[in-house]
C-alpha cells in the first residue's frame, strides 16, 4: 500500500464514552460505513454475470481505499452478523474461521450499519481475495516464530513484530523483523514491557513493548538479506564485546 489510513478504533461507542474517546469512535464508524458501502460497490462493479463470478481484482481498489486492517474489520463484521443469520449454512467454516481472528466488538445498533449488504457467495468470494491479497505481501505471522509468545528471552533474537504496530505503508518482511538489545520486556517475566530492537530492514532502533512483537523467528525462515544485515549488526557488537574481556 502506498499510503496509509484512517485510525482503526477498535472499541465499542460504550468504552468509547468511558475512556472519553467518543470522537475517535465517532470518525472510526464513519469510515467502517463507508468502507461497507464502498465493498458493496466494488461488488456490483465486479459481477461477471456470464459466469457468476466477481473479477480477479475486485478487492484490491478497495483495499487501495481503506487498507488491510479496516477492510478486514468490515468483513469480519459482516460475517458475525452473518453467522446470526438463518442463511449461516450458505458461508463455510473456514471463512467464518478467519473471521473471528479479527475481534470486533458487540456495539449495540452500530455493527448492523457496517455489514455488508451481498449475496453469501460474493461475500465469500471478496473475502478470498483480500485473503489472497494479504497472503501476497509475504509478512511473517505466529506459524514462523518457535516457542510460546510469553517464554522466550528476546535479548539478541530475530523478533518478529506485528504488522498492527506498524503504519500499513510498512507491512513488509523488511520492516518486521528486528534484533532485540535489552529492555526489561525482553525478559518474559519482568515487569516492564519495554524492547529496545534495531530493524534488520533498515538499522532504525526504537523501544517496543513486548506485546508489539508476535515472537521469536524460527531461523529457518531467516532470509538471506535479513541473515547479511544481522551479521554486520552484530559484528560490531561482537568486537565491542571482545574488547572489554
Amino acid at each position: 500500500m502506498g499510503s496509509d489510513f484512517p485510525y482503526l478504533y477498535s472499541y465499542s461507542r460504550a468504552e468509547a464514552r468511558r475512556l472519553g474517546q467518543v470522537q475517535m469512535h465517532k470518525d472510526s464508524f464513519y469510515q467502517n460505513v463507508c468502507c461497507a458501502r464502498a465493498i458493496e460497490q466494488a461488488i456490483r462493479d465486479c459481477f461477471n454475470e456470464a459466469d457468476g463470478h466477481l473479477s480477479k481484482d475486485c478487492a484490491q481498489s478497495v483495499l487501495e481505499q481503506f487498507g488491510f486492517m479496516r477492510v478486514n474489520f468490515v468483513l469480519a463484521n459482516s460475517l458475525k452478523e452473518f453467522e446470526k443469520s438463518i442463511c449461516r449454512h450458505l458461508v463455510s467454516g473456514e471463512t467464518y474461521q478467519w473471521g473471528r481472528e479479527t475481534f470486533v466488538p458487540e456495539d449495540g445498533s452500530c455493527n448492523r450499519y457496517y455489514v455488508v449488504d451481498t449475496a453469501a457467495s460474493m461475500l465469500e468470494a471478496f473475502v478470498k481475495q483480500a485473503r489472497d491479497a494479504y497472503q501476497a505481501l509475504g509478512l511473517f505471522g505466529p506459524e514462523h516464530c518457535v516457542g510460546a509468545m510469553d517464554e522466550p528471552e528476546y535479548e539478541g533474537k530475530v523478533l518478529v513484530l506485528r504488522p498492527d504496530a506498524l503504519r500499513e505503508s510498512c507491512w513488509n518482511p523488511r520492516s518486521q523483523l528486528w534484533l532485540g538489545e535489552g529492555g526489561f520486556g525482553c525478559s518474559p517475566h519482568a515487569r516492564g514491557q519495554a524492547v529496545y530492537a534495531v530493524c534488520l530492514g533498515d538499522r532504525e532502533q526504537t523501544r517496543w513493548n513486548r506485546s508489539d512483537f508476535i515472537g521469536v523467528l524460527d531461523e529457518q525462515y531467516l532470509p538471506d538479506w535479513a541473515r547479511e544485515k544481522l551479521e554486520e549488526i552484530r559484528g560490531p557488537q561482537q568486537e565491542r564485546g571482545g574488547m572489554t574481556m
